[in-house]
């Protein structure tokens, strides 16, 4: 499985994530990554962003409509997983 870096922009803390599941909604591509690969764990929906320098970037994803939009795709895209909010 794969392991992405995510830097926390708040405390400039590095999270190593394992990405679970990519998808691609209206031109915006969406990351489900966790903290663990095998166990329960935290997950985090991350979503791609163009910076000012047209770099891009990924951002946790902190609108709560969006977010419960993107996890229902993930859940439907994920038969064993289970996505509590």
């Amino acid at each position: 499985m794969d392991k992405i870096i995510f830097t926390d922009p708040e405390n400039q803390e590095n999270l190593e994530l394992y990405l679970l599941e990519q998808t691609c909604i209206n031109g915006t591509t969406y990351l489900l990554a966790a903290e663990e690969e095998d166990e329960d764990s935290i997950a985090y929906i991350l979503k791609e962003v163009l910076t000012e320098d047209e770099e891009v970037i990924y951002a946790m994803v902190e609108d709560d409509v969006e977010l419960n939009a993107i996890s229902k795709v993930f859940a439907e895209m994920m038969d064993d997983v289970d996505i509590e909010m």
